[in-house]
């Protein structure tokens, strides 16, 4: 299971089967703008904050699930969407 959270904001923004899904949905994500959700920030310094979106593997085999990787994929802000180097490489191969 992976799982997209705003690792500023411990906000989760969804379950995928696959690291595929994930990065799908952080792709449409960032073609969205970043005042609007979900990308505008919940905090009241939003104008000024931003979302930097993780995903994170979980084994759902555990109870309660274990963390298996995490990495940060995409930042939000009013300068623009950057996606790190996990998004365009792969997940060192997984997914």
């Amino acid at each position: 299971m992976f799982v997209i959270e705003d690792e500023a904001h411990a906000e989760q923004h969804g379950e995928f089967q696959s690291l595929q899904d994930a990065l799908d949905e952080l792709r449409r994500m960032a073609t969205l703008p970043w005042d609007q959700p979900p990308n505008v920030a919940p905090c009241a310094s939003w104008r000024t904050c931003g979302r930097r979106y993780e995903v994170i593997e979980y084994d759902t085999q555990a109870t309660p699930w274990r963390e298996v990787r995490r990495a940060l994929v995409l930042e939000v802000s009013a300068a623009g969407s950057r996606f790190t180097n996990v998004a365009e490489q792969g997940w060192a191969g997984g997914g």
